[in-house]
């Protein structure tokens, strides 16, 4: 393994033989363009033969069954099951309120990233990873097979400044330059003052398997706050006074609560995959356990 890769602290040699044996998996069927490990439900020409059909006039000689043909007196073409891969896409959030927490939600993002990343890589998918924000000038890189585990990671690691692009202009973006067909993770916070709605429909315009990845800190989940304090927002430096009491954090947890049903039943309507997690919980459970139930990976 190239040294980039066992240097990370993204991805531990444990992790990573765990990982390993898993596939991405899509609810679609998308026509991959080149010969990738994974089975299609398309008949195809590889080495595995699937069934016969009647010969059109136009096909390919080459298909013919001509042992059938001296049986029968009929053309019938063989046919083949074909492997194909995968468009894989992971787009991370890396607006200021991403580096809250301890360990901050951006840390856990990029850590889960490197982690399906990896995945998309053992099985030969085209995995490619951005950032909200990320130019047309410079792009993330598009990756291939397991000798560019060093890259992704490589690239993950020089994720540490913040980014305030907002949510739907991010994503807009994304969709513009990326046209290729696939599954794609969105990793976020989901905390845009215009809402999260106009970028989530920008997803789903462009008919990809989405998934929704929601990550919150447990300070966010739970803070432990007491007093007056002036409130400063990271990311438009808009500042609100506020004294602490407990009706004031029931009321907070109530309107959390909300936000989180509401994010969900928003995807879930609309056919995307929901997940919310915080980030004591280990990348491995994530993706072992619960995006194992969700169908993204086996």
């Amino acid at each position: 393994m190239p040294p980039s890769a066992t240097q990370s602290s993204l991805l531990s040699p444990q992790m990573l033989a765990q990982l390993e044996r898993l596939e991405l998996v899509s609810r679609k069927i998308f026509r991959g363009r080149l010969k990738g490990e994974r089975r299609s439900r398309r008949k195809g020409q590889s080495v595995e033969f699937a069934d016969f059909r009647n010969y059109v006039q136009g096909d390919d000689l080459r298909f013919v069954d001509w042992n059938l043909y001296a049986r029968l007196d009929k053309l019938f073409l063989k046919l083949f099951l074909e492997e194909e891969d995968l468009h894989f896409y992971t787009l991370i959030d890396t607006s200021a309120s991403m580096t809250f927490g301890q360990p901050s939600k951006l840390q856990h993002a990029k850590q889960l990233a490197a982690a399906l990343g990896f995945i998309g890589l053992c099985r030969a998918d085209r995995v490619k990873i951005e950032t909200l924000g990320t130019s047309l000038a410079k792009p993330g890189p598009t990756l291939r097979g397991r000798a560019s585990l060093w890259r992704m990671l490589e690239y993950l690691d020089g994720i540490d400044e913040p980014n305030n692009v907002p949510l739907a202009a991010g994503v807009k973006d994304f969709c513009v330059r990326n046209s290729g067909q696939g599954i794609l993770v969105l990793i976020t916070d989901l905390m845009d003052k215009a809402g999260y709605e106009s970028a989530l429909r920008f997803l789903l315009a462009r008919q990809m398997d989405v998934y929704v990845i929601h990550v919150l800190s447990q300070e966010e989940m739970h803070p432990d706050l007491k007093g007056d304090l002036k409130l400063v927002d990271c990311e438009d430096q808009d500042v609100a006074e506020i004294t602490v009491s407990r009706p004031l954090l029931d009321r907070y947890r109530k309107t959390l609560a909300a936000f989180i049903d509401g994010a969900r039943e928003y995807c879930t309507r609309r056919g995307m995959s929901y997940l919310m997690t915080t980030t004591d919980t280990p990348v491995e459970t994530l993706v072992l356990n619960y995006l194992r139930q969700r169908g993204l990976v086996r």
